[in-house]
């Protein structure tokens, strides 16, 4: 039996959550700029025991965006499954809404200091086919223009994000969707004020 395919001990294991859970916290605040050690003192543990289970920052990083990127796609899916029309607005609306509490994924989508498709291709695969398939429902129900792809959703989710995240304002997203709305419409659902 190997070292990875052991399971840990129980200490081991709330140790490993624990510092899973103060490093999304801190990254979410901070980015993804805070050093290992800041990240161990918070979670109460030695930075040994940090290394022992993510032996770079880059991987600790990398199992953070992971995990957040799987409940997004949970998430999105059991919204667009609900409704295939309103899908892709609701995913829009939640993933600017998260950049407004979680700088580092949106680091992460955004492409600064962490190569998301290089680091996790196959989450990116994931995620990136996500946006499509929420897109090509949305189209099929006829609420969004045909002419945009997976590219031009994450490019507005990564636009969405850093204006929410810059200006701080919690009713922003409110005030701007209408707009954003319009602009995906397909030209029979566009509404005319």
């Amino acid at each position: 039996m190997t070292e990875k395919s052991r399971p840990l001990r129980a200490d081991a294991a709330r140790n490993r959550a624990r510092v899973l859970q103060v490093a999304y916290e801190t990254f979410a605040e901070e980015g993804a700029g805070v050093p290992i050690d800041e990240i161990a003192r918070r979670a109460g543990v030695g930075a040994g025991t940090v290394y022992r289970h993510f032996p770079t920052k880059e991987s600790l990083f990398q199992a953070i965006v992971a995990e957040r990127l799987r409940q997004v796609v949970e998430r999105t899916r059991e919204q667009a499954a609900a409704d295939p029309g309103e899908g892709l607005y609701a995913f829009l609306f939640q993933m600017a809404e998260q950049g407004a509490t979680d700088l580092g994924l949106t680091e992460a989508f955004a492409g600064i200091g962490f190569d998301l498709a290089a680091a996790l291709p196959e989450a990116e695969k994931e995620f990136t086919g996500l946006m499509a398939e929420i897109l090509a429902q949305a189209q099929r129900a006829g609420t969004v223009r045909s002419d945009l792809d997976a590219a031009d959703i994450k490019t507005l989710i990564v636009g969405l994000q850093a204006m929410r995240r810059f200006r701080g304002d919690s009713e922003l997203m409110r005030r701007v969707y209408p707009v954003i709305r319009a602009g995906l419409a397909a030209p029979e659902h566009r509404s005319v004020d």
